[in-house]
């Protein structure tokens, strides 16, 4: 995976282009650029598939068309071969290639032949247009800006702040057209809205219990074609123990990382699944007095962040994804996702099924600037690429189809997950209640006593350009009695919380802050699952 910049237009300006590749250069290890006197094209590249030819931007054999790419397609190799049978004879091993191929081959069709985590775009030199696309589920970023002549278009939020235009977001799963005398005009090619409207659902229980395993063993699978290490984040919870699982059968060389104070629920369970998978354990263990104000400021210029709670869940992800980094490890599986499919969340049990189907789809759709944002800034951000397979489109489309009685039943959230996997998980996994990674982490409270500051420093970086700081869609939701159309028009109408928010919020982080000070000087820490 990769960082991407381009500036097209009239005598692109040098500088202003140097500038957008170094705010990015953490999420590569080598800077590649093409440049004329209309193009200016750039690539942080990460060295993970081809790693001595698949050099970027990467262009057609006439010189007319150059792709700037950040992801990976998992079906590459396969499409190589039917674009090789077509005559586009392949000149390196590498997935950008393929997206090339492909669409010189298929046109704005190829989209639909991706499966992957993606964004990027295709230049074509001739006209001056350029064709921008992202992965269904936005697990890349994408964004744009048209300022003075110019359009710009980069893969993080902080590498278009200096060209002083207001920024746009490539929604997820949309592609389109764009050049330096129009907006790109941008249309849903996967309607995440729309997701599981009128689907067939599944609801035997064995039917369910093996689609679902076949479809999640299938997409860790694919995410393993790799020689390199790879790593898997363990919060020693369902969904991340589930993913190391398979990753130890199907790649032995593995690794997990977890983060969390001594004695916190996450740093035990993972302990303890590491310990009996056999797996080497890296374990970042964090006093809340190791969290100090830079940490904040450095959590939020990475993230770029607009929901108080995903800027905590950063800083608690930021030190954990350096340890991977710093242990040499390029590539990591997560569990995040999960949540968002299976019933993860309180949010779930609105008891009208049509809204409660409208809230799943808000969730994923939402998803790109929200969670998985946060995985892509705080990993990609250290020079690690995360995969997701929970958000294999595959799996989501399943996901959708499966009723709710499935996914919220015997009073466990994720029922079909731990009934399809019953043979393989360890029952304290299995039994586990849904913890946020925040809270179980032990954490949450220390980076919440910084919560009123975060609006400030993320305004600081000049991230307004791209939109506000919000509250919490989560919040808004349940103070609306999950009831989503009254939520969005709440959110909208008082997009941020007030001064009395933050002031009763900060005298509750004080007091638990000091209530836990007690605790921790009063008992020693201990080990709840061994």
């Amino acid at each position: 995976m990769c960082g991407i910049a381009l500036i097209m237009g009239p005598n692109p300006d040098f500088l202003l282009f140097e500038s957008m590749l170094s705010r990015i250069a953490p999420r590569g290890e080598v800077q590649e650029t093409a440049c004329d006197d209309r193009h200016r094209l750039g690539t942080q590249r990460l060295k993970i598939v081809d790693r001595d030819r698949a050099i970027q931007p990467w262009s057609s054999p006439d010189g007319r068309w150059a792709v700037c790419y950040n992801g990976e397609v998992y079906n590459f190799r396969s499409l190589r071969s039917e674009l090789a049978a077509l005559g586009r004879a392949p000149r390196s091993d590498s997935d950008t290639e393929v997206i090339l191929n492909a669409f010189l081959e298929w046109g704005e069709a190829a989209v639909h032949r991706l499966r992957g985590e993606f964004a990027f775009t295709i230049v074509d030199k001739a006209t001056d247009q350029v064709y921008f696309v992202r992965d269904p589920l936005g697990v890349k970023p994408l964004y744009w800006s048209r300022h003075e002549g110019h359009l710009y278009a980069a893969s993080e939020l902080k590498a278009l702040v200096p060209v002083g235009g207001q920024v746009h977001e490539v929604p997820p799963g949309s592609h389109g057209w764009g050049s330096p005398r129009q907006d790109p005009v941008l249309a849903a090619y996967v309607d995440l809205l729309a997701m599981g409207d009128g689907e067939e659902p599944v609801t035997d229980i064995d039917e369910a219990a093996r689609q679902v395993r076949a479809a999640l063993e299938d997409s860790i699978r694919v995410r393993l074609d790799t020689d390199l290490t790879v790593g898997v984040i363990l919060s020693g919870g369902l969904d991340s123990t589930l993913t190391l699982l398979h990753v130890r059968e199907m790649h032995p060389d593995c690794v997990a990382f977890t983060i969390g104070t001594p004695g916190s629920d996450d740093v035990s369970y993972a302990r303890r699944v590491a310990r009996d998978l056999g797996v080497h354990h890296e374990v970042i263990q964090l006093s809340p007095g190791d969290i100090r104000l830079l940490d904040i400021r450095e959590a939020i210029r990475m993230s770029e962040l607009t929901e108080y709670g995903d800027v905590i869940n950063a800083v608690i992800s930021r030190p954990l994804f350096g340890r991977v980094r710093s242990c040499g490890v390029k590539v990591i599986l997560c569990g995040d996702g999960s949540d968002e499919l299976f019933g993860g969340y309180e949010m779930y049990r609105q008891p009208d099924p049509a809204l409660r189907q409208r809230i799943f789809q808000h969730k994923l759709h939402n998803l790109g600037r929200t969670e998985l944002q946060r995985v892509d800034r705080t990993s990609m951000g250290q020079g690690v690429e995360a995969r997701v397979p929970f958000l294999d489109l595959a799996i989501v489309r399943l996901a959708m189809r499966l009723p709710i009685e499935l996914k919220l039943r015997h009073g466990h959230d994720k029922w079909i997950l731990r009934h399809a996997f019953a043979d393989v998980l360890p029952d304290y996994v299995r039994q586990r209640p849904k913890n946020p990674l925040s809270h179980s982490s032990g954490l949450h409270e220390r980076v919440r006593l910084y919560r009123s500051q975060f609006p400030r420093i993320y305004r600081s970086f000049g991230y307004e350009r791209l939109g506000p700081m919000r509250r919490d869609f989560s919040i808004v939701l349940e103070q609306h009695g999950l009831d989503l159309d009254r939520a969005l028009l709440g959110a909208s109408a008082r997009p941020d919380y007030s001064m009395a928010d933050h002031a009763r919020d900060l005298a509750g982080a004080l007091c638990w802050n000091a209530m836990g000070a007690l605790r921790r000087a009063r008992r020693p820490a201990r080990d709840p699952v061994t």
